[in-house]
């Protein structure tokens, strides 16, 4: 039997059976590797010798009655994460030799919890694009059709899964980093509620890694079913015992609802500030047609949704402030004169973007305390309402695109052309609020790539959007093997 496209869940109990062994799954997902990555290029840190070892161990520790979550599965982990020996760039030629002395906290998490690390999987350079390359490492291809992207900056962790080399991953997510590489790849990604996951560990080098509470951004699993999400997840959630875990535990509340015809969701498909292309809308519309076929409450408006576009403008000034941080001064003093140059009446989100890197902290207060009230919508919207079905971006994946300057660059919704930044919308919809998304495929487009779309929760319930994954998964089908 081959193992390598099995769900994680399968493969454990595969173990406990002793229908196969931990060094016979990593040998058969390294041959994989070795035979297939040649034109993805997934994974760009290989960790083989150390996982062989690791995986010896896992049957040993099997044999001695032990068990443990993740005991003996083959996973990746997105580059950005530190691991003790091996480097961390995110993709920036001056760290090639940046070699952090010990694991991120989610890698040590893994590995407790009995997981096999095959290796690093490749991002774009400091994590900033739709699409995953750099110097160092090269291009990250989609499994699907090499001449198109994988997503980013989680790429290429979902080009692994779609091709079978490991069966979990992580990565993380502040622009859909998560969301949009599973859309692109055909598989399931968590963005997890803001702060549930912690992320120590996973920051750009040479920085210190500190247990910092992060704005926007999560930690969070990638997989091949949405059941494997909710087994990854349990693995990672959980306070950092430094700071909170001092203190705190964990509880998350149980899913709302065990039948699919219990749930009660609002679809929305349509953004005032960027059209959704025709594949997207079908993978939309294929899961609304489930939903009432089953006999969930589906519903396509309400007046308790927070108003999208202020929404868009909120998040990208939160998110473009925390992107421009480290700007060197001369290079931030520039951005201040173009954007005190820009009229009072320019609303457009080009604006918004360029207001956001030079945002004065008082400006960043009003944003959030806006953010506030977004977040008290999202939970009267909750009240009413189970779950949001909506768009990751608007397109599925589109060809390579590695020109110089990402304001130079464009997506093509429907054979118009729409500044490349603006297909992060519908990413930060969850994202400005903090609320959990789970991402699932939802079929093909006609050109016979993977369409997904994003169940966004209530804060904190990231237990609803992922059962309401599972009863989809059976619903309308799941992960399909590229080719």
């Amino acid at each position: 039997m081959e193992w390598t496209m099995q769900p994680a869940e399968e493969l454990a109990a595969a173990l406990r059976a002793g229908a196969v062994t931990s060094e016979e799954l990593t040998d058969e997902a390294i041959a994989r590797i070795e035979r297939d990555d040649k034109m993805i290029n997934a994974i760009c840190v290989r960790y083989f010798e150390r996982a062989r070892a690791a995986a010896h161990n896992a049957d040993r520790a099997r044999a001695r009655g032990e068990e443990r979550p993740l005991l003996g599965i083959p996973v990746t982990v997105k580059e950005s994460y530190h691991i003790a020996g091996l480097p961390t760039t995110w993709g920036m030629p001056a760290q090639r030799d940046y070699m952090p002395a010990e694991d991120a906290l989610q890698v040590s998490r893994l590995k407790a919890a009995g997981a096999v690390v095959l290796g690093k999987t490749n991002v774009p350079v400091m994590l900033r694009d739709i699409q995953s390359f750099n110097e160092i490492y090269g291009t990250t291809s989609n499994p699907w059709d090499h001449d198109r992207t994988s997503g980013g900056s989680s790429g290429g962790s979902a080009a692994a899964l779609a091709a079978g080399f490991g069966a979990l991953s992580i990565g993380s997510d502040l622009a859909g980093s998560l969301r949009t590489p599973a859309h692109f790849c055909g598989i399931y990604a968590h963005k997890p509620t803001l702060g549930l996951v912690p992320t120590r560990g996973m920051v750009a080098p040479p920085a210190p890694a500190l247990p910092i509470d992060l704005d926007l951004a999560v930690a969070g699993p990638m997989a091949r079913t949405a059941r494997d999400l909710t087994l990854l997840l349990d693995v990672m959630a959980g306070p950092d015992p430094l700071t909170h875990g001092i203190a705190y535990d964990i509880a998350l509340p149980p899913a709302r609802h065990e039948r699919l015809s219990d749930f009660r969701v609002l679809i929305i498909e349509d953004h005032p500030l960027i059209p959704t292309g025709s594949a997207v809308r079908a993978g939309v519309h294929r899961v609304a047609e489930a939903l009432i076929d089953e006999g969930a409450r589906v519903e396509r408006h309400s007046r308790l949704l927070p108003d999208p576009a202020e929404a868009a403008t909120l998040y990208m000034l939160l998110m473009m402030s925390n992107a421009a941080a480290s700007l060197p001064t001369d290079v931030y003093d520039r951005l201040q004169t173009h954007a005190a140059a820009l009229s009072a009446d320019d609303r457009s989100l080009d604006a918004a973007r360029l207001r956001g890197m030079v945002l004065r902290h008082r400006d960043w207060v009003d944003a959030n305390n806006r953010r506030e009230l977004h977040r008290h919508a999202w939970r009267q919207l909750f009240t009413e309402f189970d779950a949001v079905v909506c768009p990751i971006t608007p397109t599925p994946a589109f060809p390579h695109d590695h020109h110089e300057g990402l304001e130079n660059r464009h997506i093509d919704i429907d054979g118009v052309a729409y500044p490349y930044y603006d297909q992060l919308i519908w990413a930060g919809v969850a994202t400005m609020p903090g609320l959990p998304a789970t991402a699932i495929p939802t079929g093909r487009s006609s050109e016979g790539l993977p369409v997904g779309v994003q169940l966004i929760g209530p804060m904190f319930e990231d237990r609803t959007p992922l059962r309401l994954a599972e009863h989809l998964e059976q619903k309308i089908g799941g992960f399909q093997a590229p080719g």
